[in-house]
């Protein structure tokens, strides 16, 4: 794990590299899926959430980029200090753990897919349709010969 060091001026440092860095390097770490923690330079205070939190009100200062709406924005809100908290908090993690697997599978398929052969593309899709169904693969009938 990576461990910056966040210091009064505001200045990140980057422990791992010896180096001073800044939001933008937070946000490559973050897609290279790279674990870090940033702390306080004197209290050993953990600020990684409040970093992560500047990003994302970074990002979704651009409209066209912007993930969280008004509306997704009030109805978190309305969760706070609630009961269901907690459990809204796990639904979120676990839907959003979900949606990225998807995604992951999807590219996956559309790798496979621009294979040279559209019959090759055509048994992919049908072996991979018939897994989900729970249908044994097809084997080629002895008899038929």
């Amino acid at each position: 794990m990576i461990q910056i060091k966040k210091y009064p001026n505001r200045r990140l440092y980057d422990t791992s590299q010896s180096k001073y860095i800044n939001m933008d390097y937070i946000l490559e770490l973050i897609k290279k899926h790279q674990d870090f923690k940033i702390v306080d330079s004197k209290s050993g205070e953990d600020h990684t959430k409040s970093i992560l939190m500047q990003i994302i009100s970074e990002q979704e200062s651009d409209d066209k980029q912007s993930l969280l709406t008004d509306t997704l924005l009030k109805q978190l809100i309305r969760y706070y200090d609630t009961d269901m908290q907690p459990v809204l908090r796990s639904y979120l993690e676990q839907s959003l753990a979900g949606f990225l697997d998807q995604q992951e599978t999807v590219q996956e398929m559309m790798k496979e897919m621009t294979s040279p052969s559209p019959a090759a593309m055509f048994g992919k899709i049908m072996e991979q349709n018939m897994k989900m169904w729970g249908i044994a693969s097809p084997t080629p009938d002895k008899d038929s010969k």
